[in-house]
């Protein structure tokens, strides 16, 4: 089978929180600062049309540990325990969805540790409450998760008010402290594999970051020129009840020095965690992964990056909300210095921690992901024709429900408030300017005959008109 290693690795999964598609130097951006991650391309394999499954986190961390599309498991949007207004209200009513990761799904987790593997969550979980923490979904060790989706009303700075997480010292940064826990379970292994689900709450809001650190990012902000209040552009009213008195803020340009900060420190304690097993002397026997659970936030809620050339961010359905960067490295097994453009899904990577671990999927199990090994380790394409979203909700940000699809280098949008069709070759308009689905009607009939076809096989629920909404 391609790329099985005479032992089973560890996997070191790391995940960031609404880190962007250009967030990252190897990835394009000109202004953050990464050069650890940017070591690990070197030493890896980067995948350029790398997705999430979904334009917000709750349902991508459901896809990531299951295989299967959020659509498929109901949860389609992000788990809501603070009293935001649900459903969400506009043109339409947003759809019903579950509020956690159900028992009965089959996690990743679940299935290493019955093969002998230590499992350890650390970071954000944000699947649930306590009947559905990762303790009950396959991981032995859980540090830091619970069931907020960012850290809560104490912020980045200890004393936290987070689940299975000790404050510690006064005025900690959490990415610190997340990570000397992963490092101690690292030192501590034992002789058995282990999958660590590293899962920072960084670069979430609140957008947050060490005094001095910030300073720095500030000084270089002035050094280069830039100016931080052109970088944010008032757009269009919010198409919610509850927003319509707000106008869509949209950053087009890289330049807050905090969240700059945020990615550098990322950065930094990724370092670590790379270092790690370096001085264990176990690099060469773990598969390491790295990517994000959405797009960048770039508008409203501070708007605090720019994904461009991609199209908006986080909560919408184009490019920027569901394209993110994604890192795989193994010494001696993954190619150093590869690049794919081959279009891969978090729903992949379930199947192909399974793969490495020799564990066959189970019949019983259906899932929607693909074992990612053939485009690991033989720079191989999969035999896949489409990719396919379902965001049947209005995003926080601005983004209203719709679904599409990517087969080969076309992606079809169908907008639910009107039915709007839109069609881009992704190729030659990577930003979605150009809508094509009035110049090549076959085409974009042919793909939206298959996302309708593939919404029914996966159940998904569609939004209803609200008889309350005015123009």
């Amino acid at each position: 089978m391609a790329g099985m290693h005479k032992q089973p690795p560890n996997i070191l999964f790391i995940l960031i929180d609404d880190l962007g598609a250009v967030d990252l130097a190897s990835f394009g951006s000109t202004f953050y600062a990464t050069p650890n991650l940017d070591r690990l391309a070197e030493r890896g394999l980067v995948f350029t049309d790398a997705y999430a499954s979904c334009p917000v986190c709750s349902p991508t961390r459901g896809s990531l540990l299951t295989g299967r599309y959020p659509a498929r498991i109901g949860l389609t949007d992000w788990i809501d325990f603070g009293g935001r207004i649900q459903p969400a209200r506009g043109r339409l009513v947003d759809v019903p969805y579950i509020r956690e990761l159900p028992r009965t799904e089959v996690t990743s987790a679940s299935l290493l540790r019955g093969r002998g593997y230590s499992t350890w969550h650390v970071g954000k979980w944000h699947l649930g409450f306590e009947e559905t923490y990762p303790e009950q979904h396959g991981f032995d060790v859980n540090i830091g998760g619970g069931y907020l989706g960012a850290p809560g009303p104490g912020g980045y700075f200890s004393p936290f008010d987070i689940p299975n997480l000790p404050s510690g010292s006064p005025g900690r940064y959490l990415p610190e402290v997340l990570t000397d826990g992963a490092i101690n379970l690292i030192r501590n292994r034992g002789d058995n594999p282990f999958f660590l689900n590293m899962c920072f709450y960084l670069v979430h809001t609140p957008i947050e970051a060490p005094a001095d650190r910030v300073a720095k990012w500030e000084a270089r902000v002035r050094e280069r020129g830039l100016d931080r209040q052109t970088a944010l552009v008032e757009g269009e009213f919010f198409p919610t009840e509850h927003k319509r008195h707000l106008r869509v803020t949209r950053r087009v340009l890289q330049s807050d020095p905090v969240y700059a900060a945020m990615v550098e420190s990322m950065d930094e304690n990724v370092g670590r965690l790379l270092d790690t097993l370096e001085e264990e002397g176990i690099a060469d026997d773990t598969l390491v992964v790295f990517t994000s659970d959405n797009g960048g936030l770039s508008t409203s809620e501070s708007s605090p990056t720019c994904n461009s050339p991609y199209a908006e961010g986080k909560g919408w359905m184009y490019e920027g909300g569901t394209r993110v960067p994604m890192i795989a490295a193994w010494p001696g097994r993954i190619p150093a210095g590869s690049r794919t453009a081959e279009p891969v899904c978090s729903i992949d990577l379930f199947p192909t921690w399974l793969t490495q671990a020799g564990i066959p999927v189970p019949d019983r199990l259906l899932i929607d992901g693909q074992d990612l090994s053939p485009v690991l380790f033989e720079g191989a394409a999969l035999e896949r024709n489409a990719l396919f979203w379902h965001y049947p909700h209005y995003g926080n940000q601005g983004g209203t429900p719709g679904s599409s699809i990517r087969s080969g280098d076309w992606k079809l949008i169908e907008f639910y408030e009107d039915g709007r069709l839109e069609l881009y070759n992704l190729a030659e308009d990577v930003g979605e300017d150009n809508n094509l689905a009035n110049a090549e009607p076959e085409r974009a009939r042919a793909l939206h005959q298959r996302l309708k076809e593939w919404r029914e096989s996966v159940a998904a629920r569609i939004p209803t008109p609200n008889p309350d909404w005015q123009e």
